[in-house]
């Protein structure tokens, strides 16, 4: 899909706030794709909670996905287009660096090429790690699927509200092995448990999330809304704004303590080194030739090789009972 023809990030990442209750709430608007940020409705994001940091009728932010899920992660044309394009390709769309503005992306095929950008996931201005800088409570709400960039938001939010059919995982881990949030979800999740979804790639239920301390409430879908709104409701009550900032401050010295931001810079060097990762023979791999198929489809039928109740895809779990 050329840049042209994606949608504008405003309609992407919707935002809205209640000076009243000083409750703000984004929802990413792209459901027909899951939800999917472009690059550009990912910088969107990133700036919106930059702007609820800083604005004082803002105390509590509520981030949900229009639609049936929360979302599937990030944009797969524009990861094809990454990965698999032929030629030079730059990324300074990334960066916000314009391509007129005489600033030459260092070429395929150099270690820079993949280094500077997975680095640059671990910038808080760039809405993957955004929420680790927010000094107000961030609360998000999941429903159906939580993978990738999705999941990335769960890793990182104050608080987590999720609907009893909500799945969580990332599908990199079966094709590539690693995602930023590695740390922070060892670190939400437990070790021993999230070791066996990196290396078993197999998404965990809501249940099983909750079982790990990773949710604060799990409610059947229909009353999900009611639930984050009760939520959202208290902590906007419960202190003053400054303490808020107070608290997030001391969470923040907590989590860097333990190296959260440290190992933001550690998963970016393992992404870095993609080119360098040898398949096994007959393993799923992006290459030419599974995108030349269709990520899309390829994800569908090397999904269709794990259990049925390991599978990402809720139509193929279904399918099989």
């Amino acid at each position: 899909m050329a840049e042209a023809d994606r949608p504008n990030p405003e309609d992407i990442i919707l935002y809205e706030k209640d000076p009243a209750t000083k409750i703000a709430t984004i929802t990413l608007n792209r459901p027909d794709l899951l939800n999917a940020p472009t690059t550009a409705a990912r910088l969107r994001y990133a700036d919106l909670i930059h702007r609820a940091n800083v604005d004082d009728d803002v105390k509590v932010l509520v981030i949900r996905g229009a639609g049936n899920n929360l979302g599937g992660g990030a944009d797969l044309p524009e990861q094809e287009e990454m990965l698999a394009a032929e030629g030079e390709y730059s990324l300074l769309h990334e960066f916000r660096i314009g391509a007129g503005e005489d600033v030459r992306y260092p070429p395929k095929g150099s270690y820079r090429y993949l280094a500077q950008l997975t680095q640059l996931y671990a910038n808080s201005n760039f809405g993957c790690r955004t929420l680790q800088d927010f000094k107000k409570i961030s609360i998000l709400e999941v429903k159906g699927y939580c993978y990738g960039w999705h999941f990335y938001q769960a890793a990182d939010a104050d608080l987590v509200i999720s609907s009893d059919d909500a799945l969580f995982g990332h599908p990199s881990f079966r094709y590539v092995g690693w995602a930023p949030r590695m740390w922070q979800w060892a670190q939400m999740m437990g070790l021993r448990k999230f070791q066996e979804m990196v290396f078993t790639g197999r998404p965990f239920t809501a249940k099983e999330m909750q079982d790990c301390n990773f949710l604060n409430s799990v409610v059947p879908r229909d009353r999900l809304e009611a639930e984050v709104a009760k939520y959202a409701h208290a902590c906007s009550i419960t202190r003053p704004t400054d303490v808020v900032f107070m608290q997030k401050t001391l969470f923040e010295t907590y989590k860097q303590q333990q190296g959260e931001y440290m190992g933001s810079i550690m998963t970016a060097w393992l992404e870095s080194m993609l080119a360098q990762v040898k398949n096994d023979a007959d393993e799923f791999t992006l290459n030419k030739e599974t995108f030349g198929r269709g990520l899309n489809n390829a994800v569908k039928d090397n999904d269709s090789l794990y259990p049925p109740e390991w599978r990402l895809s809720k139509g193929g779990r279904k399918a099989a009972e």
